[in-house]
């Protein structure tokens, strides 16, 4: 999130299993991320992880996309 980086892809579609601490990372990087003036969404998250997301409420958290290319184009293009 220096030089001029500010937004934040993750690409889920290989993870097929996420436990308290891999929710605890997405978590800590979400606020550092939106503390730099940035933003984090979620690409291709798996059924497994939609429904752990959830469960937990973070599903509300959390903006998701299908595709790389939608994600890529819903961040806004200013960075702080």
């Amino acid at each position: 999130m220096h030089q001029g980086r500010c937004h934040l892809l993750i690409d889920l579609a290989q993870v097929s299993y996420v436990d308290s601490a891999g929710l605890d990372e997405l978590v800590s990087s979400y606020v550092t991320s939106n503390n730099a003036g940035g933003s984090l969404k979620l690409v291709r998250v798996t059924k497994r992880l939609q429904d752990l997301l959830t469960i937990t409420k973070l599903v509300t958290v959390f903006d998701t996309d299908d595709t790389e290319a939608a994600a890529l184009a819903s961040f806004s293009s200013a960075c702080v």
